[in-house]
């Protein structure tokens, strides 16, 4: 019986696995660069890893300063530790950010069209992770 071509193997699964971790990450702190943030310091217990959707990043900057970064297939943001307590209570503040950046954004009286495309991608990713923290499944291991 010959190996079916649409299956991967046990090592290929876990190297497309690592590349999008590695993909995910490298996302995650060029966005804190952008914004002057110098990450060194990747708390990896703490983080949580969604694959394919999200990767919710702990992560220490070169002062000491901790932040949650999301990336993957979700708008790439990132928040100061203090606002939530693990990736499950981060998750869920960045879709309800997301809420209400769209929320403003549809609120104005002649929201530009792109804007309003924009507002409704955030409602979209919002929706999903806040879907991906209810997941009890997800985070029976994990503390919250």
């Amino acid at each position: 019986m010959t190996k079916d071509n649409t299956q991967m193997s046990k090592e290929e699964q876990q190297k497309m696995l690592a590349q999008w971790q590695h993909t995910s990450l490298q996302t995650a702190q060029k966005y804190l660069a952008e914004k002057g943030i110098v990450g060194i310091n990747i708390q990896a217990s703490e983080s949580r890893i969604l694959p394919p959707i999200c990767g919710v990043w702990k992560i220490k900057d070169n002062k000491g300063k901790g932040y949650w970064v999301v990336s993957g297939k979700v708008p790439t943001d990132a928040m100061p530790v203090s606002g939530a307590v693990d990736a499950r209570a981060a998750l869920k503040h960045f879709s309800y950010q997301w809420q209400i950046k769209a929320d403003k954004i549809l609120g104005a009286e002649h929201p530009d069209p792109t804007q309003a495309e924009y507002a409704n991608f955030l409602i979209h990713h919002a929706h999903g992770v806040y879907d991906l923290a209810n997941r009890e499944q997800l985070w029976a291991n994990v503390a919250s």
